[in-house]
């Protein structure tokens, strides 16, 4: 072989040797280097800062009247129409007739019973003046005061036993009293106002034939106003704590106060809340209307030490803390709750904590925090 081939051999053999361990360097190196990337992880957190914290708990519910009546005859006639027209959103005074039955049939039948009644006193009036001659005065004023028209007047006081059974005798008590009942049952054909408010609904026009116990329409007193607001069993203390609330429309106005009036004792097994009612009055010359939404809103000072954590961040009351570059956990006492939120006491400024729990810690991973 000549002595140059060899040179060029042996030049060929030192680049090609060079090329190799160069090469396995850079393998040995790549996953050296993405080994040590990998046991870096990057979390969020938050550091703790502890402040004076205002809760405020929100609900929702419809205004009702405190008062509503179904309007109905306890007897039967035609109706009549009263003081007003009756029809949906009519407003009312106490006191006005709303509606009225005919009442001529009952108002004769009760006429001819009071003259009945008189004709019976005055035929016992001679027997009276001969067995009672110190009563006949007492009795003959009784008679003269019976005007089929008029109400009944009061029935003479009765002081002996003999007296009483000759009364009976000539059934005037038994007369007496039938037409009391008749006159109780004919105020039963006027329906008066028992309460300033307002018709909500109506179920007959004047005209119709009605029967007891029908309906003819449906009332509401006006002015007082209660509000029934369904209340989570988490949150139920507090608002019964608090007593008062404050009453907000759809875009955030307030525009009534109220104040707890009553709780129901039953739990609405779907959504696990009890009804509270407030009764609610409005503020700022504010008006409100039977049938309206409204927010109920309580604000109550939690603590001067809480810091207000995602909820994401705490699972069985523990968070999460990154201390250097590892994560401990750590146990928290949770004195108020939002719905995405939670207040946490107990815990010092410039504490880093997790946003969002990591499942599995690995004591061989390094953790940097990223603060949000």
């Amino acid at each position: 072989m000549k002595q140059s081939q060899i040179i060029l051999f042996v030049i060929f053999l030192l680049i090609s040797g060079g090329i190799y361990l160069r090469l396995s360097q850079n393998k040995k190196d790549v996953p050296k280097e993405a080994k040590e990337e990998d046991k870096i992880v990057y979390v969020a957190v938050s550091e703790a800062k502890n402040h004076s914290r205002t809760s405020r708990l929100t609900s929702y519910g419809q205004i009702a009247s405190n008062t509503e009546l179904i309007v109905a005859f306890e007897v039967q006639g035609k109706l009549l129409k009263g003081d007003l027209t009756m029809k949906p959103g009519t407003n009312f005074s106490k006191g006005k007739l709303l509606y009225q039955l005919d009442n001529g049939e009952a108002f004769y039948t009760l006429s001819a019973r009071k003259t009945s009644l008189a004709n019976l006193v005055l035929s016992a009036l001679p027997d009276i003046e001969l067995d009672f001659p110190s009563e006949k005065n007492k009795w003959f004023l009784f008679f003269k005061d019976l005007h089929p028209n008029q109400r009944l007047p009061k029935l003479p006081k009765i002081y002996s036993d003999k007296e009483q059974m000759f009364i009976t005798s000539r059934n005037i008590l038994s007369e007496y009293y039938n037409i009391m009942s008749l006159e109780e049952r004919i105020t039963k054909y006027s329906y008066y106002a028992p309460f300033s408010g307002t018709v909500i609904e109506t179920y007959a026009e004047p005209g119709a034939i009605v029967n007891p116990g029908v309906q003819i329409a449906k009332i509401a007193k006006t002015g007082e106003f209660e509000v029934k607001v369904p209340i989570s069993m988490e949150h139920l203390d507090k608002y019964k704590e608090k007593s008062t609330a404050r009453f907000t429309d759809a875009s955030g106005k307030e525009v009534a106060t109220g104040k707890i009036i009553r709780i129901s004792n039953v739990i609405n097994q779907q959504t696990q809340s009890a009804d509270v009612y407030y009764s609610v009055k409005p503020v700022n010359e504010e008006r409100i209307y039977q049938g309206m939404y409204l927010n109920a809103v309580i604000e109550r000072q939690v603590t001067n030490d809480v810091v207000v954590l995602p909820r994401t961040a705490v699972r069985n009351n523990k968070i999460q803390e990154l201390q250097g570059e590892k994560i401990k956990s750590l146990d928290i006492t949770i004195v108020d709750t939002k719905p995405d939120s939670v207040f946490i006491s107990g815990l010092k400024d410039g504490q880093l904590i997790l946003l969002d729990r990591v499942e599995t810690v690995d004591k061989n991973k390094v953790y940097k925090g990223v603060k949000r």
